[in-house]
């Protein structure tokens, strides 16, 4: 992935910005059944809005979020620890803010 995945693998960032994971316990069977029904609901958003229909973006809307929750990237958290979601939170306003600092630095080729 291109992007970097915080070291308990529940975001990936861009940005500066956290995205949260989807659940690893997914088996791949389903998780890969799921993501193909986001691809396709994103594809229904983008055909809806090109075509000025309202009702159906609506639709296709709902479908994105239906796939995103079953895939445990919104919704109720996936992990059991009593974290707090940081889903969508600006990385250096959270606890991964000295790991990202880390990071930022070894792609940038500083130590």
């Amino acid at each position: 992935m291109k992007y970097p995945v915080t070291p308990d693998g529940r975001y990936f960032v861009v940005r500066g910005r956290l995205w949260r994971m989807a659940n690893p316990a997914l088996g791949e069977a389903e998780r890969t059944c799921l993501v193909g029904h986001l691809m396709k609901a994103r594809r229904a958003v983008r055909d809806a809005k090109r075509s000025a229909d309202p009702k159906a973006e609506a639709a296709a809307h709902q479908a994105v979020d239906k796939a995103k929750r079953e895939l445990g990237e919104r919704g109720p958290v996936w992990w059991e620890d009593g974290a707090p979601d940081l889903n969508r939170h600006v990385v250096k306003n959270t606890t991964y803010v000295e790991w990202y600092a880390k990071i930022g630095r070894s792609r940038s080729g500083g130590s």
